[in-house]
């Protein structure tokens, strides 16, 4: 069995990283893309390899030659490689070669495990294609496929209008096992045929769909069960390989990029949201209005608050709607910069950036208003954070409005943190502060999170101090929220009580993952929360700790969140999100498999 791989494209899409480097001889993990290709081949007991080659083409031939020598490896150059596209090299491959024998036919941006050709070698038909289900983040190239896994159609990236429907299809991985009889008696002659008289520019998919579409050629399609893969084209690509096939670099890759893991298969209790919402007639909505929402701006600000008021049944002039939450920040770092400053510890993030040499208040599941009004009274901004994260605390909201009367007159400006206050059974003070203004007083809250949308960027500030929301505004653009984050805020009026009714799912959701938690050995506290999200307190050994959120992430594709350097002391902590009931006792099961039994329990 020979294998054919196309390698003579410029790799324009991977500019400037194949600058001066071809795109296989880019690294993935410790190894490059090529080595992986020809290792995979290697492995499965293929050993004669033509490769085409065009663009750098000296450098990937010494390459291979210096790296494997004890391979039969041939080269055909596509010296038009800046002017023609695969249809072409896999024509010049066949023109050049002796077909005798059944050939692998491979693109050279593909990583795949072993088993992957191992598939495509072992499958009992003459002629195949692997496939896999079609997901986010993959394009080019798809096919339909009948009962009996046979490809019925193949429909290029070019026919794949705005209302194509990729719900059905599957996407070719580009690795195709042919019998020699069909590449020497129909495909080459085809392919040679239309390259010489109509296209040169095109990909060889093309002949394959027209081979398909007069039943000239049966191809079968082999599905792949799981098994790991991935299409190189751009550099956004490549991190993503190497986030698979680079495992002990996978957190890494997480905690760097804060965010984007649409790309990766991942089950996520570090970042936090609404799990029963939106509803999905919600989404049917956005997804219908999205076109629209794309070709249009957004409003200005004060619509946008307009919107917001009407959710919040307050008036419009004490809201400003943000861009997130974390919008509010930097307004508040000028307004208080080199002043005193007073914030919960811990807290998130935000807030010790905002002010790394502020005064604290510890948390230690309890919120005292006597105490917290006493420390406050000789700084300029105090922030309560209610309920606080991580650690689930929630004040009474009569205690909050305890501490702001016993601070009134004092020229203490308190910031009030609300964004997890709706899974709580506390109540806002948005409502209150609405019947009875109050000036320095600002609520903040993050509605991405309580609405479930957190990659919509949507937060809010309140207050009925107009000094506030003056400055506030004067810090914002023009066009200060995009028309998709627009349209769902002014669509929440449309679902009020199933807003409402996923707060209380939520909280039993909660209650009930803490009680699942609560009984696994390596669990030694679960602390009480009023957020959508629980502290758990796990055994002393930090070695044991960081082993276990590793095999998490690279064995089951759990990432978890851990808190630890927040606390003072040495203990082992992580903030875990409520996620679906389901998901929740999966991560139980994981944890009861994988984590090591704690000394004290195995004695006891």
């Amino acid at each position: 069995m020979r294998a054919i791989i196309l390698a003579a494209g410029l790799g324009r899409r991977m500019l400037p990283l194949t600058r001066d480097t071809h795109k296989t001889l880019l690294q993935v993990g410790d190894r490059t893309i090529i080595d992986r290709l020809i290792g995979s081949l290697e492995e499965n007991g293929v050993t004669t390899v033509t490769v085409v080659t065009g663009y750098l083409h000296e450098q990937l031939e010494r390459h291979l030659l210096e790296h494997h020598p004890h391979l039969d490896i041939s080269f055909v150059r596509n010296l038009r490689f800046d002017e023609t596209n695969n249809i072409y090299s896999l024509a010049l491959a066949f023109e050049q070669i002796d077909i005798d024998d059944d050939l692998l036919l491979l693109e050279s941006d593909l990583i795949f495990e072993p088993a992957v050709m191992r598939r495509l070698i072992e499958c009992d038909r003459p002629n195949v294609a692997l496939v896999d289900r079609y997901r986010m983040g993959l394009d080019g190239t798809v096919v339909t496929v009948s009962g009996s896994d046979v490809i019925t159609q193949v429909i290029p990236a070019s026919l794949q209008d705005a209302a194509f429907d990729f719900t059905d299809k599957f996407k070719t991985l580009n690795l195709y096992r042919f019998s020699a009889e069909f590449c020497r008696d129909v495909f080459s002659k085809l392919l040679r045929y239309y390259t010489q008289n109509f296209d040169n520019q095109c990909y060889y998919e093309l002949i394959l769909g027209m081979l398909v579409y007069m039943g000239q050629a049966r191809i079968h399609a082999e599905q792949l069960d799981g098994e790991t893969w991935a299409e190189v084209d751009d550099p956004n690509d490549l991190e993503n390989a190497d986030y698979l096939f680079a495992p002990d670099r996978r957190r890494r890759h997480l905690e760097s990029s804060w965010g984007g893991y649409w790309n990766h298969e991942l089950l996520d209790f570090a970042f936090i949201r609404n799990m029963h919402f939106p509803p999905d007639s919600l989404v049917s909505q956005m997804r219908a209005y999205l076109p629209r929402l794309m070709e249009n701006y957004g409003s200005a600000q004060s619509v946008l608050d307009r919107k917001l008021a009407h959710h919040l049944l307050c008036r419009p002039e004490h809201v400003v709607l943000l861009n997130g939450a974390a919008q509010f920040f930097p307004t508040l770092r000028t307004a208080f910069a080199g002043a005193r400053v007073l914030v919960p510890s811990p807290t998130f993030g935000e807030y010790p950036r905002a002010f790394p040499g502020a005064s604290v208040y510890d948390d230690r599941g309890t919120f005292d208003p006597d105490a917290v009004a006493r420390a406050a009274r000789d700084h300029d901004l105090l922030v309560v954070v209610n309920p606080n994260n991580p650690t689930g605390t929630t004040a009474r909201t009569a205690d909050v409005v305890a501490v702001l009367d016993r601070l009134r007159g004092s020229g203490t400006t308190v910031v009030v943190d609300e964004s997890f206050i709706d899974f709580s059974d506390e109540p806002s003070l948005v409502p209150l502060l609405e019947r009875e203004p109050r000036d320095g007083v600002v609520v903040l809250k993050s509605l991405s999170k309580t609405l479930g949308v957190p990659g919509l960027r949507i937060g809010y500030v309140f207050s009925t101090d107009p000094a506030w929301t003056a400055r506030v505004r004067d810090d914002l653009p023009v066009w200060n929220m995009n028309s998709v984050a627009e349209h769902y805020v002014e669509s929440l009026l449309k679902y009020p009580s199933e807003l409402v009714s996923s707060f209380e799912r939520t909280k039993l959701d909660r209650d009930l993952f803490a009680e699942e938690l609560r009984v696994l050995p390596a669990v030694t506290a679960v602390h009480p929360s009023g957020g959508n999200f629980l502290l758990v307190e796990l055994g002393p050994d930090a070695a044991a700790v960081a082993t276990l959120e590793q095999r998490l992430l690279v064995e089951e594709e759990i990432l978890v969140k851990n808190v630890s350097a927040k606390f003072p002391g040495d203990r082992r902590l992580w903030r875990l999100a409520v996620r679906s009931v389901g998901e929740n006792r999966r991560l139980c099961r994981c944890l009861h498999r994988l984590a090591p039994v704690p000394e004290e329990v195995v004695s006891r």
